[in-house]
């Protein structure tokens, strides 16, 4: 595996990490809107990822690299409250908010962010090991 490859692998992870980021901060902004009816509140959204495998002339496979292939909406339930005086309740009385869980997506945050790092740091190895590949020469 040429050094390239490798960090074409470390930089779609950290691509995809981005974007798994950018989803959290999405839900998390959303966590506790209010919509006027079911349809219209915010639902939490998940990449989705999947893996590319790369070929060799010979057809081995030579690595594989993260793409993401969806965001999609959770199925999560909304959260119905009873707020009668609230403007957005409906004739019950309940007022939809987003199906956000907050703890979870913290929790996916730090994931995401130390999934981030590590890919960082692949790179900063694989340029640490060229950088003593061309001293070699040197002695």
């Amino acid at each position: 595996m040429s050094f390239g490859e490798i960090y074409n692998i470390a930089g779609a992870g950290m691509h995809a990490q981005t974007i798994r980021l950018n989803t959290v901060a999405s839900n998390l902004a959303n966590a506790g809107a209010a919509a006027e009816n079911p349809d219209d509140a915010f639902r939490a959204l998940k990449p989705v990822f999947s893996t590319i495998y790369n070929q060799t002339q010979d057809g081995k496979a030579a690595g594989a690299h993260v793409e993401v292939a969806a965001i999609v909406e959770t199925d999560a339930p909304l959260d119905m409250r009873y707020e009668p005086d609230h403007p957005f309740s409906d004739e019950q009385g309940y007022v939809a908010y987003s199906n956000v869980n907050t703890v979870e997506e913290m929790a996916d945050m730090m994931a995401a962010s130390r999934s981030f790092e590590t890919n960082v740091e692949v790179m900063n190895r694989a340029r640490s090991m060229q950088q003593g590949l061309l001293q070699l020469g040197n002695k």
